[in-house]
């Protein structure tokens, strides 16, 4: 129904109706389901680390229980300790001093790139999002009233966009660049002198920089993370960095992320908030608190296994005829092009489209892979490598018997 329907007739707004469904949850809802009914599937679909939350961030959460201060709301924008925390560790990891007032905690990663672009945009303003995107990107952006503007690379540059592409794309209302790295779902990460070339471009047009730092300890090899505001120092007051706890940690389901940012933008994101949810769960706060100021260790051992089962998936999705896969620097993702497999017979189809193909790979042997579509760029498939080792290579062995009957 379309936004011309008068309103008395329209049952969902035309904002909301236009929303997608978050492919990636959606892939991954469809293979629980299908493993639910006694279907032997592996999913490959969702982001989340296959560990659990390290032993003394879940202590801290079981203490906040017993606690009757944390029965009652708090501060809408954050438990003051959490926030003074997570500058502490903004310090330690990237360098940046922050200020707790410039931190607004949020119910996860999703809801802090909402807030943030809410915060940020008016009607008709554009973002620039470097494609292959995360699919919640253009949904946050419009939902704010935003325009996503697409700068599409490819396995040809690791997935990275260039200063010349992010300038072609710029126009008179462009506000805001979209910056990723590591990148989910390509695990694409900038070199610092790659990065600091687009943060001084978006520096010298006035642009604000919504950074997503997500992945910031998920590096591997010679890749290094480096934060665009420490490393552009005069795009300070007009970047926004996303985090949380989601990946870092294996804290997926506790739901916290946060904003950091200019004052005034974190107020107004703050206020949002207040409206929309007020304060995060305190009991998450609290685990959030013992995760950012701990030690790393956990998560340097969380790495080394992410870095191996990296180094499989590659290795076996390159025996593949027809699959180009780039070794990914970051994150927990591959993205295969599978552009070379489109048209071939597979068990007498002819998948046309990697939507196409990904249900027949869930079709034929049951195994769960997200297809480009849901990032911008058909011709590719989005697989997790944040699973047990053994699914692994189960899943990525049916993958490839299935793909070796592919007739022209």
């Amino acid at each position: 129904m379309s936004a011309a329907t008068p309103p008395t007739e329209r049952r969902v707004s035309a904002r909301v109706g236009a929303i997608s469904e978050s492919a990636t949850l959606a892939v991954d809802a469809k293979a629980k389901a299908l493993k639910a009914a006694g279907r032997p599937v592996i999913g490959f679909g969702a982001g989340e680390p296959d560990f659990p939350t390290p032993d003394y961030i879940v202590d801290a959460a079981v203490e906040a229980c017993k606690n009757p201060k944390y029965h009652r709301y708090t501060p809408a924008g954050g438990l003051p300790e959490l926030k003074k925390a997570i500058a502490e560790k903004t310090l330690r990891d990237s360098g940046l001093e922050v200020d707790p007032a410039e931190v607004l905690v949020t119910n996860g990663g999703k809801q802090a790139i909402y807030e943030a672009f809410a915060a940020i945009l008016d009607p008709g303003d554009e973002v620039i999002v470097p494609a292959p995107y995360w699919t919640t990107y253009p949904e946050s952006i419009r939902l704010a009233g935003g325009v996503p503007v697409e700068v599409v690379a490819d396995e040809t540059t690791g997935y990275r966009v260039s200063v010349e592409q992010l300038e072609a794309a710029r126009t008179e209302n462009t506000k805001v660049l979209l910056f990723v790295s590591p990148s989910n779902p390509t695990g694409a990460v900038y070199s610092e002198e790659d990065a600091r070339a687009i943060g001084e471009w978006a520096a010298e047009h006035g642009l604000w920089v919504l950074t997503d730092e997500i992945y910031e300890h998920l590096v591997y090899g010679d890749a290094t993370f480096t934060s665009l505001p420490k490393l552009v120092p005069a795009l300070r007051d007009k970047c926004v960095i996303v985090n949380g706890v989601a990946k870092t940690y294996a804290m997926t389901g506790w739901r916290v992320g946060w904003i950091i940012g200019p004052k005034d933008i974190v107020k107004a994101a703050t206020n949002l908030q207040s409206h929309a949810t007020s304060n995060v769960s305190n009991v998450a706060q609290v685990a959030a608190l013992a995760a950012v100021s701990g030690n790393l260790d956990a998560v340097k051992e969380m790495g080394k296994a992410f870095d191996r089962r990296r180094r499989t998936i590659v290795k076996m999705l390159n025996e593949i005829e027809g699959v180009i896969c780039p070794t990914p620097e970051g994150a927990f993702y591959v993205y295969p092009s599978v552009k070379g497999l489109l048209g071939k017979e597979i068990r007498g189809k002819r998948p046309q489209s990697s939507v196409e193909l990904a249900a027949l790979i869930l079709d034929e042997v049951e195994v769960a892979v997200v297809p480009g579509e849901a990032f911008g760029t058909p011709g590719y498939l989005r697989l997790s490598y944040a699973l047990g080792d053994e699914d692994l290579v189960e899943g990525v062995s049916r993958i490839q018997k299935l793909l070796a009957e592919a007739r022209d």
